[in-house]
Formats: C-alpha cells, sequence, structure tokens
C-alpha cells in the first residue's frame, strides 16, 4: 500500500535534502551496538516479492514539514512503498524529505531506550513552541500505516496499525505478524549476528523461513557445496568396491577355468 500524502504546489523556496543538516550536532551517537546492528539485519532480510519500488531508511533524517523545514525524526528503521531505492538517479538519499519524495512511510521501527522510550510509546506531551513528539508524527502527522517497537531489555515486540486515525495496537503470534502488502512477516528469531547470539527482529517468508543474510546464504552454499562433496567421493567409493567386486568375479572365473582344464575339460 503506497501512502502518498496531499499535493502541494511547487515552491522554489522549499529547502532540498542537500540543504538540511543530516545530522544533530548534539547528538552525542548511537545508545548501543544494538541500534547498530538491529536495523542492519532489518535491512537484509527485507526483500519483498513485490513488483514496485521501495527505499529502506535507517538512522536517517527523515523531514516531514514544509512549514517548518528543520523539523525532522530519525526513525532507527524505516520502509517506504513507492519511493526508488536511490533519490535522483544513482544518488544516495542524505535525508528523506518528504516534500521532496512525496511517498510516506509504510513502516516505521523503533528500539526502545532508556532515554526514548516514553516518547516512542507515545506517553509524552508537545511542548507549546515544539515539533511535536514521534508518535504524533507518525500517527497525525505522516499517519504512517505501522508502527513497530521493539525492547531489547524484556524482548518486548509490539505493533500499532493506523485504524480511523489512530494506532491499535495488534496481537502478535508466535510467527510473527503478517503484512500482505509486503508478502512477509516480521517476527523475533533468537541467534547469532555480527557475533552477537541474542533476540532480534527479521522478517520471514510466506512459508516462515527465515529471510537468510548474505553471510547466512554463502554459509549454506558452503554446506550444500561441502554435502555434494561427501556425496560424490561416496559414489566414487561405491564405484571402486563395485570395480573391485567386478575384478574378483573375474579372477574367480580364471581359476575355475584353469581348474577344469586341469581335469581335461574344456570351458566354454
Amino acid at each position: 500500500m503506497i501512502q502518498h500524502r496531499p499535493t502541494q504546489p511547487a515552491r522554489a523556496d522549499l529547502p532540498t535534502m542537500y540543504d538540511l543538516p543530516s545530522e544533530d550536532p548534539e547528538e552525542m551517537g548511537l545508545p548501543d551496538e544494538f541500534h547498530d546492528f538491529q536495523p542492519k539485519l532489518l535491512r537484509e532480510t527485507c526483500r519483498p516479492p513485490i513488483e514496485e519500488d521501495f527505499f529502506i531508511g535507517a538512522d536517517l533524517n527523515l523531514y516531514y514539514d514544509p512549514d517548518h523545514t528543520s523539523w525532522y525524526k530519525r526513525p532507527d528503521w524505516f520502509l517506504v512503498l513507492g519511493a526508488p531505492a536511490t533519490q535522483s538517479g544513482d544518488d544516495l538519499r542524505w535525508s528523506y524529505v518528504l516534500w521532496q519524495e512525496g511517498a510516506v512511510p509504510f513502516l516505521v521501527v523503533e528500539l526502545l531506550s532508556p532515554g526514548t522510550e516514553a516518547e516512542d510509546l507515545g506517553q509524552t506531551l508537545r511542548v507549546v513552541g515544539k515539533p511535536p513528539t514521534k508518535w504524533q508524527v507518525y500517527e497525525q502527522e505522516l499517519q504512517v500505516p505501522y508502527y513497530v517497537v521493539f525492547d531489547r531489555s524484556d524482548n518486548d515486540f509490539r505493533l500499532f496499525q493506523l485504524t480511523n486515525g489512530r494506532y491499535l495496537e495488534r496481537e502478535i503470534g508466535q510467527q510473527g505478524f503478517w503484512f500482505p502488502e509486503l508478502q512477509l512477516s516480521l517476527g523475533k528469531w533468537s541467534g547469532k549476528y555480527f557475533g552477537v547470539d541474542t533476540m532480534w527482529l527479521r522478517w520471514f517468508d510466506r512459508f516462515q523461513h527465515k529471510i537468510l543474510t548474505g553471510y547466512e546464504q554463502a554459509e549454506q552454499e558452503s554446506q550444500r557445496a561441502e554435502q555434494e562433496a561427501q556425496r560424490a567421493e561416496q559414489e566414487a567409493q561405491r564405484a571402486n568396491r563395485a570395480d573391485e567386486k567386478a575384478d574378483q568375479a573375474d579372477q574367480r572365473a580364471e581359476r575355475l577355468a584353469a581348474q577344469l582344464r586341469s581335469l581335461g575339460i574344456e570351458p566354454d
């Protein structure tokens, strides 16, 4: 499902992604390595079997208000349907500027941390004269269809779906949450990624098979090649044994023929 805001008259005075800062100079950095690794895993495994373009952003400024061009949110991970992977041909994005792009995010994922938990869960109120909170922007300003929060401290995975203009929490089954628009499901997975063995969010196909990362694909191919080599070796060993049995049969036939000749019988 492609989300678009109502078209607005073109304004030459609006800044583009090249004019807006892509980083907050007061930002002290990522809260922890999980905030670095988890978005990478989501990006690697999000390969929906759909025909339309899509863009994935992670820790990228999202500018959303043409009347307040310096206001932005910085989702940990987001997916936009109907937007090309690169902006203006082959140019990688500096930020995602909504009035330049047109397409609204389809899904936003926020990874909870102590400093952002209240705002991520919609528990903070907007301060007069200040930009709206994340929850307000995602729910009311952009009307992002799906909003996910994940708390790694207790592996709590929650999903909210926009319903009648408000976010309602949806139940998530043991096999994750199915997105019919993507033909993929998002769920929890316990395993090792970047050498860290913990609980992660990742994407699964319609058969509940996990979408493999590049490393997992290479490892799978290596195991398959090793199994093929073992099968080839086993086939060669079976062929050698068959040849040995044939040689033994020939030798027995020759001994029997020799015995018959010694008795004056010419073997046929």
